[in-house]
């Protein structure tokens, strides 16, 4: 074809590599998509769930995806001396710790850990903030999740004393020696302890997908016109 002395050849090779390359491109950006439309649906889901009434956590043990983003409440006691301080927690600015205390079910003995909030670390990182810890029988309500929690280990020693780097649950269940539900509870419902409880709305990584569906669009967009580009050569005058 020739279009005002331009002309445009087609070579077998090139035109099917490039043909290739853009259809897988093209495949995996719908694929990104597809995830992106799954990861929203996942999400709304669990937005119902968290709208969902309140559920009381009972004392046998429990499934953790029959449990996991309910409104959940939780009556017991807390038990203090297996408090843990996740370390590396910001706010604002700021860092601290997500201070997590163990709640005994009732006369059982089945626990369930709380994340009780944020406090502000001290002034050293051996110096531990006071948190005060309500006695007696107590009422939690919060949103349940998934125990363990894990986060970029700054050391092989991720475990100093009551400071912890990540919360696995098997590991707290061999360093206290309780029996666990399957769950850590958001702590929603305030208690004057001094702890910050604003918790970030889970994030359905939908907007990642949807972000390499556009790569994976433009590149191949751009495979398409380097092969046109490549395609369109000038015509040369005949001698005379």
């Amino acid at each position: 074809m020739t279009i005002s002395g331009w002309q445009f050849r087609v070579k077998l090779w090139p035109t099917a590599a490039a043909t290739i390359v853009i259809i897988i491109m093209v495949m995996l950006g719908n694929w990104q998509l597809s995830r992106a439309q799954e990861k929203e649906e996942r999400q709304e889901r669990l937005d119902q769930l968290s709208q969902q009434p309140v559920i009381s956590l009972p004392t046998t043990q429990v499934n953790l995806e029959d449990y996991q983003f309910r409104r959940i409440e939780v009556h017991g006691t807390y038990v203090p001396l297996h408090t843990i301080y996740l370390d590396n927690k910001v706010h604002k600015g700021k860092i601290g710790y997500e201070v997590i205390t163990p709640v005994k079910l009732g006369d059982s003995s089945m626990h369930v850990l709380i994340n009780r909030g944020w406090v502000a670390a001290g002034r050293t990182r051996d110096e531990l903030p006071f948190v005060p810890t309500p006695d007696g029988q107590v009422t939690v309500s919060g949103i349940a999740h998934s125990p363990t929690q894990r986060t970029l280990e700054l050391s092989a020693n991720t475990v100093s004393g009551q400071v912890w780097e990540n919360l696995h649950i098997e590991r707290y269940r061999e360093a206290t020696g309780l029996t666990l539900q399957p769950l850590l509870i958001l702590q929603q419902n305030n208690v004057k302890d001094g702890l910050v409880r604003k918790w970030n709305r889970p994030d359905s990584g939908a907007t990642r997908n949807l972000g390499y569906a556009f790569q994976w669009f433009s590149m191949a967009l751009a495979v398409l016109i380097i092969y046109l580009v490549l395609s369109v050569k000038r015509d040369r005058p005949k001698n005379t």
